[in-house]
């Protein structure tokens, strides 16, 4: 960075004060918190990360220094401001995966590219000959949860995965969303969340603190995080759970 374009050492010194002005506010907060959820609470944690990560970059920009503070990043939930009697909810979820074994993956498609042609509903000669056309063989093929339970057979390696439930008051119109699903989320329409990431296990082996089944489980988000028994599948991660 050129000397024209680095913080002034006032700038940095005042950023220093913004910390020590923030922290006063959190502390003063969580003293008068009024529940687990105290809205006042999360406020105030905000605006010290926000003073903190301001400081730290101004210091580094300056003075090539860095703070000993981590800031967290932030995946936990606000507080719950959506309908207390819903009358329609949105489903969202993400799976990613690896393709551990392209082979397979290409296989399995061709498999099911000859069983279509066999029955005269192919989807074009040699559609599965490529790895994004075979991911849409397989994926029209099978619903995303026998995949999910059946994703080494096809190659793939589990990755993190997230199930968000949002409550709103009324459904949305056919077709109104298809374009940009996945946009204008509200956090504070979420109902809970479902969360599965092999960074949670880390963090357990770090803690350690196993439990019956010999897996380590750990709380993971500020905002009601518990563990979950949803699972089947006996070789199945563990759910990390944020409910209301």
């Amino acid at each position: 960075m050129s000397d024209a374009a680095q913080p002034t050492a006032a700038e940095v010194r005042a950023a220093a004060e913004a910390v020590k002005t923030a922290l006063d506010r959190h502390l003063a907060a969580v003293e008068r918190r009024s529940g687990e959820e105290d809205p006042a609470v999360y406020e105030a944690f905000n605006q010290l990360a926000a003073a903190a990560e301001t400081y730290d970059e101004l210091l580094y920009d300056r003075y090539d220094e860095v703070t000993p503070f981590e800031i967290p990043g932030d995946d936990s939930l606000p507080p719950y401001t959506g309908p207390e009697e819903p009358h329609a909810i949105s489903v969202l979820i993400r799976r990613d995966y690896a393709v551990a074994e392209p082979q397979r993956l290409l296989a399995q498609a061709r498999r099911v590219e000859a069983a279509d042609a066999e029955a005269g509903a192919g989807l074009g000669e040699g559609v599965s000959g490529t790895m994004h056309g075979a991911l849409g063989v397989l994926f029209g093929e099978f619903e995303p949860d026998e995949i999910a339970s059946r994703h080494k057979e096809f190659g793939l390696e589990e990755g993190d995965s997230t199930l968000w439930v949002t409550a709103s008051e009324e459904p949305a119109d056919p077709g109104e969303w298809l374009e940009s699903p996945f946009d204008h989320v509200d956090p504070e329409a979420v109902v809970c969340r479902f969360d599965v990431s092999a960074v949670f296990d880390e963090e357990d082996d770090e803690d350690g603190e196993d439990d019956e089944d010999g897996r380590d489980h750990g709380d993971h988000g500020d905002h009601g995080a518990a563990d979950s028994d949803l699972d089947e599948d006996d070789d199945a991660e563990p759910l990390n759970v944020r409910d209301r």
